[in-house]
């Protein structure tokens, strides 16, 4: 028998432009045709360009969709394949990428600007593969959870698996979360912040983990150190193949990569806050603690990833079905022209500070400014609820 959500007649508008999100991992081939084409070497440089001169403009002429599927097509939604495929396909495509790059590395041939320049666009494929393992690692499926740490392998940040899901998601918009920027820090001093407090809140998680199993911190259970030993192997595997020549660039195309993620995190959130409850503990996450937008075409290369503030109040939905809420608050762009924006701190701020503030009706008190006087802990942090750690937990006995 057939329920109701399968007879509701609704189709996805947008649901065969949702592979144009895998055009980013061919970044790398698309510089080195134009290369080809037009013999001008600036072109390893397109990945970059891509990123932050094309989408941008795309989303200009395109414009906002702020248009929520029903919600009785939801389950139909989340349950069609195709588009779990479309996030499955970004992995053969971003390692083949990434061993064709190490080739045109190894070969010498390109000079130190070309192999920077493609180092920046291989750069951007490693952070929005973060993003495709951001997607892939809240789902209950044991092998998409072992995709999104695959994913993460390029990148060197294999810890993200650990500490988003359980560190973050719990710690949102809090003066306890590493990666929740404050009202009035610059992204350059964030990034070292987010960077060392995402670290060391892994690796305290997954010791705090493996205590309660009664196992010791240094083993193969250790969710962190063999994330970090998958990318020593893909890293060292490489250089054999392709000689040391090539390795400085894939260090270089990693920090890129990470750079491009933190970019995103420290837009995430900024400024926002939630509220403490009469018992201590932090009110729910709710839409209303994620900037949102719904810039058509930055969504569809990041798997909706922009549809934030649902996110989080429903870590567990599948990016086709995340929705708008008016009560969000909005950035004025996608997040292509926003990194580029929190670049610059005096344009962030004039830009970012008002709205965080008229959010708030002008009442600064109510945002997060406050740094902590120490390193974050896992002390406050709770046990993750069923929608914000989903199955991980079974997985990694917590």
């Amino acid at each position: 028998m057939s329920s109701v959500a399968d007879d509701v007649p609704w189709r996805d508008p947008k649901r065969f432009w949702w592979p144009l999100a895998l055009a980013v991992p061919t970044l790398p081939w698309q510089a080195g045709a134009l290369v080809h084409a037009t013999g001008i070497t600036a072109f390893w440089w397109w990945g970059p360009f891509f990123a932050f001169a094309l989408v941008p403009l795309f989303d200009l002429v395109t414009g906002v969709d702020g248009k929520n599927p029903p919600e009785a097509a939801m389950q139909r939604l989340e349950r069609d394949r195709y588009y779990r495929w479309c996030t499955y396909l970004y992995l053969p495509l971003q390692f083949a990428s990434l061993i064709w790059a190490c080739r045109q590395w190894g070969s010498g041939g390109l000079g130190v600007t070309g192999s920077i320049g493609l180092a920046a666009t291989t750069g951007v494929v490693a952070g929005v593969a973060i993003n495709t393992a951001h997607e892939l690692g809240h789902k209950r499926e044991q092998v998409e959870r072992r995709l999104s740490r695959l994913a993460l392998a390029q990148s060197c940040y294999g810890h993200f698996y650990v500490e988003h899901n359980h560190g973050h998601h719990v710690r949102v918009a809090t003066p306890e979360d590493p990666a929740s920027s404050r009202l009035g820090e610059s992204f350059w001093t964030f990034l070292p912040r987010t960077v060392v407090g995402s670290l060391s809140s892994a690796w305290l998680l997954e010791q705090r983990r493996l205590k309660r199993r009664g196992r010791r911190t240094f083993t193969f259970h250790n969710d962190v150190l063999t994330a970090w030993a998958l990318s020593a192997l893909l890293f060292a595997t490489l250089t054999a193949l392709f000689g040391l020549v090539a390795l400085p660039c894939l260090l270089l195309q990693a920090v890129l990569g990470i750079g491009l993620l933190e970019s995103v995190n420290y837009l995430e959130h900024y400024g926002l806050l939630r509220r403490r409850r009469p018992d201590g503990r932090y009110e729910r996450v709710a839409p209303r603690h994620s900037w949102n937008s719904n810039n058509t075409v930055s969504n569809l290369f990041l798997f909706q990833l922009q549809r934030h503030s649902d996110h989080h109040a429903n870590p567990l939905r599948r990016y086709q079905t995340l929705r708008h809420f008016d009560e969000a608050p909005q950035l004025p762009a996608g997040y292509a022209a926003m990194i580029v924006l929190a670049w610059i701190p005096p344009l962030w701020r004039r830009v970012m500070d008002r709205r965080l503030l008229a959010h708030y009706d002008g009442d600064a008190s109510l945002a997060n400014t406050k740094p902590l006087a120490g390193p974050p802990s896992t002390a406050s942090i709770p046990a993750a609820p069923a929608a914000t750690a989903p199955r991980q937990a079974a997985d990694r006995g917590v």
